[in-house]
Order: structure tokens, then C-alpha cells, then sequence
């Protein structure tokens, strides 16, 4: 959108293909993409309320997949959830939906930097949440959220396994309702890992298991 222009019938028609998601309450997604900046040029509700209320429906919602998904200790599952809810991780799961495109905002670029698109990601979450529920949340969080490793475990893996093996690790993958859960073993030995995909949880089990095996030989 560029500042200052209003959402129309066929832009939230083209959000909702973006998002993967119909709303009933059409001007609840309307609300979930305007800008404050908005709000106060031109009056109306801005996406504040709803960004509150999507930061905790996301917590909620990674909180549960992990909990579901693996018996790690609090700490571990503290750690592993920062950084699906950091900012850079919002952020990128906006930029995957396109959410600016279809924001409606006022005044220059200044207006709409910072925390502009982890913010309007949780409000439009928040808006799916109380159009849809938990199992619509749910879904918006799979499909755009991504645990960014700083190393490809599943190479390291497999290469580690091979130097001892001729075998290479065997993954088996499941979906639930909170999300995907791997277990993956190599040279006798298993390690499980969640996450919002299967690649998610298939990479973090393949560094947990790595992890393991490496430590041991030290």
C-alpha cells in the first residue's frame, strides 16, 4: 500500500489469498492491518490491541509445539522459543506473507520502521485467533514461521555418521496438532526435535543427536 491509501475489497481479498485465510469479520482483518499512523491521520482503530493480543497467541502456540513435541527441561524449551519469537523471526514470517503490501499507513517510511512488521504479524495472527481460533493460529504460525539454524545440522550429521558408518541417519517425521515432531537415530542412538515444519524439526533433531555424538567423543 502507499501512505495514505485505503484498503479495498479486492486488497483484502488479495491478503487473505496471501495469508491462506477467509475471514468472516472483515473489518476485524481490516483493523489487524492498519498502522497507528493510520489511526491517527484519518481516526479509526489501529492493530495496537490486536498485536497484544497475537504476542501472546503466539507464545501460546510455540509454547504448546514444543511442549507437545519434546521432553527437554524448561530451560531449553525457553531458549528454543526465543527464537521463534524474536523479531528477526517475525519479521521474516511477515515478509513471507507480504503483510506490507497490504498495510494501511500514513506519513513517510519513518512512520513505519523498527518493529512495524513483527508487530503488524502478531496482529494479524491475533486477528485469525479470534476470527478462527486456536486451530486457524495454529496454521498461520506453521505456514510462516521458521527456525533459522545457524548451522546445517543434517549435513554434519550425516557426514559425522559416515566417518563412522556406512549407514547415513534415519529420520521419521510426524505432523500433530501442535505442529511436527522428528526422531532421528544414527549409530545407535536417538534424539528428537519440533518445530513449525518438518524441516524445522528434522534440523533440530539432527543437532541435538550431532550435539550428543560429538560431545561423547570429547
Amino acid at each position: 500500500m502507499n501512505s495514505g491509501q485505503d484498503l479495498t475489497e479486492t486488497d483484502l481479498q488479495a491478503a487473505e489469498q496471501a495469508i491462506f485465510y477467509t475471514f468472516k469479520d472483515k473489518e476485524l482483518f481490516k483493523t489487524a492491518l492498519t498502522h497507528s499512523s493510520w489511526s491517527n491521520a484519518f481516526g479509526g482503530t489501529n492493530n495496537e490491541r490486536l498485536e497484544f493480543l497475537g504476542d501472546a497467541v503466539l507464545e501460546l502456540v510455540i509454547t504448546e509445539t514444543l511442549y507437545c513435541g519434546t521432553d527437554s527441561a524448561e530451560g531449553t524449551l525457553t531458549g528454543i522459543r526465543q527464537q521463534y519469537v524474536s523479531q528477526a523471526a517475525l519479521d521474516e514470517a511477515s515478509e513471507r506473507a507480504d503483510l506490507q503490501s497490504f498495510m494501511r499507513y500514513s506519513g513517510g517510511a519513518d512512520n513505519v520502521g523498527g518493529k512495524t512488521k513483527s508487530n503488524l504479524f502478531e496482529a494479524v495472527l491475533g486477528a485469525v485467533y479470534l476470527d478462527g481460533g486456536l486451530k486457524a493460529a495454529r496454521a498461520m504460525c506453521r505456514r510462516f514461521l521458521k527456525f533459522k539454524e545457524t548451522e546445517n545440522y543434517k549435513t554434519l550429521l550425516q557426514e559425522y555418521v559416515q566417518e563412522k558408518s556406512r549407514q547415513i541417519p534415519r529420520y521419521e517425521t510426524k505432523e500433530t496438532d501442535c505442529g511436527y515432531v522428528c526422531t532421528v537415530y544414527a549409530l545407535g542412538k536417538e534424539a528428537r526435535g519440533v518445530g513449525a515444519s518438518k524441516k524445522a524439526a528434522q534440523t533440530q533433531a539432527a543437532g541435538r543427536l550431532f550435539q550428543e555424538l560429538t560431545e561423547k567423543k570429547k
